[in-house]
């Protein structure tokens, strides 16, 4: 898990594409949005708080079969499930489907770009169409998400997250003081000024 903040040409995201590889060599996910077959029932899989997956109660080792199941991973309304074109079946997820694991960051401000990695080596350029949100853990701290694709999030690692956390600054949005992270043009509000003061 590391933070890169090193000033270099192109974008975050083109840095960590780069670490991972050519563009070349990776394909994008199979289009699982656009399939609507016939939903088979449950199987017994699951997917832990901490983004290991597990298949009849014993863990999934092969990170290659791990990346295979959540390329034709949707969520649907009521529930995350394994699509191909001719079955779909639903599967557990405990918290979110994946981890965020690597972030670069390069600028500050309405200029800062943030790049994610996760750990199935999806690639995630924070902004509007990935954006980020935050949700109260059950010890009353902050818990990051990252949108990755469809409705499938990745929760940002407790390492990563205070580094995250640590870009936060106070802005005035609708007439309310916020604290929260600019990325890109847009503002990801973590909580509210006055939220914060109480928690002090």
């Amino acid at each position: 898990m590391t933070v890169s903040n090193i000033p270099t040409p192109g974008s975050a995201l083109a840095r960590l594409t780069e670490a991972l590889g050519s563009d070349s060599k990776r394909k994008g996910p199979p289009p699982v949005e656009r399939w609507n077959p016939p939903y088979c029932g449950e199987i017994d899989m699951r997917i832990a708080a901490d983004g290991s997956w597990y298949y009849m109660g014993s863990p999934i080792k092969r990170p290659a079969l791990v990346r295979l199941f959540s390329s034709v991973l949707r969520k649907d309304p009521e529930r995350y499930v394994l699509v191909t074109p001719v079955e779909r079946v639903g599967i557990v997820v405990e918290d979110a489907p994946f981890l965020a694991v690597e972030m670069a960051v390069e600028g500050e401000g309405d200029s800062r770009q943030i790049a994610l990695r996760t750990n199935v080596d999806d690639l995630v350029q924070v902004g509007p169409a990935n954006p980020l949100r935050f949700a109260e853990d059950e010890y009353g701290g902050v818990k990051p998400y990252v949108k990755v694709r469809g409705d499938l999030w990745a929760l940002v690692t407790r390492s990563l997250a205070m580094d995250l956390i640590a870009l936060a600054e106070e802005r005035r949005v609708g007439g309310q003081s916020l604290f929260g992270i600019a990325v890109k043009d847009a503002f990801f509000a973590i909580a509210s000024a006055a939220d914060l003061e109480e928690l002090s």
